[in-house]
């Protein structure tokens, strides 16, 4: 993620050296994010949990496309208390980038070069059984120095985390591991979005917080000094009752809600736009078939604007024909397949467009609003996944 960045820079060619403006980002296809917009997102979620418990910010798949080093510190200057990632690769990211706070790592770590990295780099790995744990006793041990850990239970996702059944036994061999600092537990609702959706809690969302709370019964006085969570963005906003100690938020950091028409008085924005510039603008006859396949012909003399972005870049080519971009806040239809690094769009009924000019194919462009959950609704996806979709090769502009 960058800032618009016009410094020179020199190559040498055949001899000669010569000095040269960097690109400007925004020359082709770019990522427009405002860390304004999620450093308030992430202030109004705070106020909305509340000052007893504490907001963690997932910034995992770079910041869900929006540049995990931005959110990450926009989400921190807005109240968050400490970040989640799945990766230990993310989680590096961010110690580079400075950032001092706890990180989470969500994903499981299997073996003792990624949990000495996680501990060189002061970052908490996610534990769901006792090989992990025994590996990092004795790499703390090696250490002179406490390894925190979180653990992760299964109440009803069937991926991480150990049976509810064997936490308190587990626990209790953690607790004979003298380098071990277990600091927090937790769990991951499986329908929650679906819950917030029907704004109803459903009998398995109930059962998920059944399981989690008869766990930290039967640990008795053990969980009141661990830190407890188990709501993601649909469980923060659905049920006060399944916030525990910390939330974990992620979509609804970046400002929008994980259930298509759900209500809410929180002013949550979005922070990202997806702006492409046309490269060409041609005129041509009744007839005419548009890009691979010709899946698309002009029914008419038709002016037509060719921009720089495809799905190479993370536009599904499922989107192809059914998608429209906004310029200066009119809509215009995208028509034949979308290509690699292509698409096209029909301006016929807005013949000024010039080369050059930006369109907006995700975000506000005056009174026209784009979301991702209309991407979804053309194309069975979810938000979740054309945020993560774009790709590193659009550069990142914060705004």
């Amino acid at each position: 993620m960058s800032k618009i960045n016009k410094r020179e820079r020199s190559f040498t060619f055949g001899g000669i050296t010569k000095n040269v403006l960097n690109p400007d980002p925004r020359s082709r296809a770019w990522v427009e994010v405002d860390s304004k917009v999620i450093e308030n997102n992430s202030r109004v979620l705070k106020n909305f949990i509340g000052t007893d418990c504490l907001l963690m910010a997932v910034v995992k798949a770079d910041g869900y496309g929006h540049g995990a080093e931005t959110v990450a510190k926009a989400a921190l200057i807005g109240g968050a208390d400490c970040l989640g990632v799945a990766t230990l690769e993310e989680g590096i990211q961010l110690r580079n980038a400075g950032l001092k706070c706890h990180i989470l790592i969500l994903g499981n770590l299997i073996n003792a070069e990624e949990l000495y990295a996680s501990f060189c780099w002061d970052l908490i790995p996610t534990i769901s059984g006792i090989r992990e744990a025994i590996i990092c006793n004795n790499i703390a041990e090696n250490n002179h120095k406490k390894f925190v850990i979180h653990l992760k239970v299964d109440t009803g996702m069937a991926r991480l985390g150990c049976d509810c059944n064997q936490v308190e036994e587990l626990i209790t061999k953690i607790d004979c591991l003298e380098n071990i600092s277990l600091e927090g537990i937790y769990s991951h609702l499986a329908i929650a979005d679906k819950d917030l959706e029907n704004n109803t809690q459903t009998s398995f969302t109930q059962i998920q917080l059944n399981r989690f709370e008869k766990v930290l019964k039967d640990l008795g006085k053990r969980n009141k000094i661990l830190c407890r969570h188990l709501a993601n963005s649909a469980g923060t906003l659905l049920d006060s009752r399944l916030h525990f100690d910390m939330v974990r938020v992620g979509l609804s950091l970046y400002g929008y809600f994980p259930a298509n028409d759900f209500q809410s008085d929180l002013n949550l924005t979005p922070a990202l736009k997806v702006k492409a510039r046309v490269t060409l603008v041609r005129d041509v006859e009744k007839g005419i078939g548009v890009g691979y396949g010709h899946i698309f012909k002009t029914q008419r003399k038709s002016k037509l604007a060719v921009v720089a972005i495809g799905y190479a870049d993370g536009v599904s080519r499922t989107l192809s024909g059914k998608i429209s971009a906004s310029i200066d806040g009119v809509l215009v239809p995208q028509v034949g397949a979308i290509a690699m690094d292509q698409m096209v769009f029909d301006i016929t009924d807005k013949p000024d467009i010039k080369t050059g000019q930006v369109l907006t194919l995700l975000g506000t462009d005056g009174e026209i609003c784009i979301s991702p959950q209309h991407w979804c609704d053309l194309s069975g996806s979810i938000p979740w996944e054309v945020l993560c979709s774009f790709r590193n090769r659009l550069p990142r502009v914060v705004a």
